[in-house]
């Protein structure tokens, strides 16, 4: 997410009212989670574990909760809560902005759109020409659609990112400040979700179909011409390549990518990245042809018992 114009580090520091070590004009651009930070970015991060990969990351401004060693060309922002900052850095400069009507005043929609009754456009979405936005679809803020793109009933668009860190007295939500992306010619299916980045971007490309009752997880990008059958659960942050077909029922873990023109066969779960080019089918997955002779083999060890005894 990038800021509407550029701050400078004490700037930053003062709204968040937090210490910083480096250049006080140092710039600022945006914030952004670390597997797509940029230089200019802020990266926020709460726990030794990560703290050298962060430090490392693209990101110039890193929040951190310790006093560490400032890596040449960075700066850091010192902070007891760096979650908790993190999203006052959201709510700051993309607050949660009121709607009253059915279709937002700053909602920009193409010629040829056709939106039926009771579907919500909320502020600042874009919608290209040509798409049918059937009844009962919530379309958040900020989402961009294509053209060409139809929408069946019921979908829902934009919806926060499920990321939460556990409290003493309960759990606190990372607020979500991205967008969904629609790109021309996708067809989406009936009560779709499909959640926003956490500060970048959920992507769905150019000509792919997904089918009923889908869920896709905050800041994953699916590729083009993808097919994605009904009862999908795409975790957030999952990378799909082109052309991949996926059939019902398969559930993905978080941060993996499945490469191009690959095949997952039905009630698959996708515990890694895949390669492109082969099937797969399974938990814990596998390539179809080994895991059907496995499941094979299985079948023959009642026989094999039998003769043993």
């Amino acid at each position: 997410m990038k800021f509407p114009k550029v701050h400078s580090l004490e700037e930053i520091a003062n709204l968040l009212n937090c210490e910083f070590i480096g250049d006080k004009n140092f710039e600022v651009l945006g914030m952004n989670e670390i597997h797509v930070v940029e230089p200019g970015d802020i990266v926020f991060v709460d726990h030794p574990k990560y703290y050298d990969k962060a430090l490392q990351s693209a990101a110039t401004i890193v929040l951190i909760n310790k006093k560490v060693d400032c890596p040449e060309g960075k700066a850091l922002l010192i902070s007891d809560d760096p979650f908790r900052d993190f999203n006052t850095l959201t709510k700051h400069f993309k607050p949660f902005q009121f709607a009253n009507v059915a279709i937002a005043a700053s909602a920009k929609i193409g010629e040829g759109t056709v939106i039926q009754p009771n579907s919500f456009i909320g502020n600042h979405v874009t919608i290209g020409k040509n798409c049918l936005i059937h009844s009962n679809v919530s379309i958040y803020d900020h989402t961009v659609i294509g053209d060409n793109v139809i929408i069946h009933a019921g979908t829902i668009l934009g919806a926060d990112a499920f990321y939460y860190k556990k409290r003493p007295d309960g759990f606190d939500q990372l607020i979500s400040g991205g967008r969904v992306v629609i790109e021309d010619n996708v067809g989406i299916g009936a009560l779709c979700t499909i959640d926003k980045g956490v500060t970048g971007d959920t992507r769905i490309g150019e000509g792919t179909k997904i089918d009923n009752q889908v869920h896709v997880g905050h800041d994953s990008v699916i590729g083009k011409k993808c097919l994605i059958a009904s009862q999908t659960g795409i975790a957030g942050c999952v990378i799909i390549e082109d052309e991949v077909t996926i059939w019902g029922q398969v559930g993905t873990t978080s941060g993996i990518t499945i490469g191009t023109k690959a095949v997952i066969m039905g009630q698959t779960g996708v515990t890694k990245s895949i390669e492109g080019g082969k099937s797969y089918f399974g938990t814990p997955i596998e390539e179809s042809r080994e895991k059907l002779k496995q499941l094979a083999n299985i079948k023959k060890i009642p026989e094999i018992l039998s003769k043993l005894k």
